[in-house]
């Protein structure tokens, strides 16, 4: 048992002090979910291997009770494994399936065009020992060795093109509260992920003002004393529309 109801979790920090990465988004989210309070270890992309004391070269990481477990999805398997008795993030194998169906459709449908939209500004609002590594890393690993300027180059071009492309995901919420139903799981806790990392990095909105996933996102927000409210995030919503640019 969790002692004195808390759980340590590795964070992943730009110099706003706000979370960037949706893995630790989401197992905040779930260990809110599961009633724990949190011990928040801080820091950036540089050094999670000595803040973790080897375990882990990546965040998330948690410590429950002298129990180390890492991974975002792991973690929130344990966590209804060791705790049952508490609210659970899945409600059966058929509940994994479609979290990971959701999951996977909304980072090929949003974070995967919008991080060349922002990763310019990712890299400039991380924190200034982790810029050199977050630019040759991201360079490197995702960007086929262009510069991170010339990848987010256009992106007022590009930003319009992606809320269409979630009206399979409003359509879906239109008949429900949450994914999980009445009450938020896991599912929502990985999609809000994707909204949570856009906000901690955008400086230019990604969505317009009247879109419908405003209030399931602004709903999300404020979940649990407003975990996913932070001084450092920016503001989703406010993309200027096609036809008005052409006017």
């Amino acid at each position: 048992m969790a002692a004195n109801n808390t759980i340590r979790l590795f964070d992943l920090q730009l110099a706003t002090g706000c979370t960037i990465s949706p893995f630790v988004w989401r197992t905040k989210y779930a260990l809110k979910h599961k009633g724990f309070d949190i011990d928040l270890v801080p820091g950036g992309f540089t050094g999670i291997v000595e803040r973790t004391g080897g375990f882990a070269d990546r965040v998330p990481v948690i410590v429950d009770d002298g129990h180390w477990v890492k991974d975002s999805w792991l973690i929130a398997e344990y966590l209804d494994e060791k705790y049952p008795d508490r609210p659970m993030l899945f409600e059966g194998p058929s509940m994994k399936v479609l979290t990971k169906f959701i999951d996977g459709w909304l980072w090929a449908t949003a974070i995967r065009p919008w991080f060349s939209c922002y990763i310019l500004d990712y890299h400039d609002l991380s924190l200034p020992q982790d810029q050199a590594y977050v630019r040759e890393s991201r360079q490197t690993l995702f960007l086929q060795g262009r510069k991170l300027e010339e990848v987010q180059a256009g992106r007022e071009a590009r930003l319009p093109l992606v809320p269409p492309l979630l009206e399979p995901f409003r359509e879906l919420l239109k008949g429900t509260q949450w994914l999980g139903g009445d009450n938020p799981n896991y599912a929502d806790y990985c999609a809000l992920a994707v909204f949570l990392w856009t906000a901690s990095v955008a400086k230019t909105p990604p969505l317009h003002d009247d879109d419908p996933l405003r209030d399931y996102i602004d709903r999300g927000f404020d979940l649990f004393g407003g975990l996913g409210r932070h001084p450092g995030m920016h503001d989703l919503f406010g993309l200027a529309r096609p036809e008005a640019n052409a006017a």
